[in-house]
């Protein structure tokens, strides 16, 4: 799908907070066919984010989150978590509706994620982190100008229902900073 629809961006509103809970675990869920792009389908599919969560990251004050709504029906069909963590501006929890994926909008998303960081909070570094599984985004968020620092913050769980979890998952450090 195009992604040259009239799309508009904007802070989410606790009214969006259960669609939001649902385009986040959808997307996290959601099978793709492309190889380390999201790993391990069993551990996608015991991700889960409460409405709670959602609204808390809503109502934090060096925080929020940014969504992309389609212009011809008003309907949010992105998301992105934006915080201030001192001069950088930390991204977080980019879920793209499974229809619009591969199309670009996910690109967009975290470009206009930077600009708001840049003219809310006058930062121009940026700091995210993925799954170390997930080879193909690692590559992706590369293409997007993001480094890895050599950092590596461990899973917090070794387990999701029952099933054990390996060492080596980690989330994979990387930051953005100007050229």
């Amino acid at each position: 799908m195009s992604t040259d629809r009239n799309i508009q961006f904007r802070i989410a509103t606790l009214e969006d907070a259960p669609r939001l809970q649902q385009l986040i675990q959808t997307a996290f869920r959601a099978e793709d066919s492309r190889p380390q792009w999201t790993a391990d389908m069993s551990l996608g599919a015991s991700f889960t984010v409460n409405v709670q969560n959602v609204i808390n990251q809503i109502n934090k004050p060096e925080g929020g989150i940014l969504v992309a709504v389609d212009g011809n029906d008003g309907a949010i069909i992105a998301s992105i978590e934006v915080t201030r963590r001192g001069d950088f501006g930390r991204l977080s929890m980019i879920a793209v509706e499974q229809r619009f994926q591969q199309a670009g909008l996910g690109r967009r998303v975290l470009a206009r994620a930077e600009d708001y960081c840049r003219q809310t909070w006058g930062v121009d570094k940026f700091s995210l982190d993925a799954l170390s599984t997930r080879e193909r985004l690692i590559e992706w968020y590369e293409r997007q100008g993001y480094c890895k620092t050599g950092e590596l913050t461990p899973f917090p769980v070794r387990e999701i229902d029952g099933r054990p979890v390996g060492d080596d998952l980690c989330f994979v450090q990387m930051e953005k900073t100007p050229a």
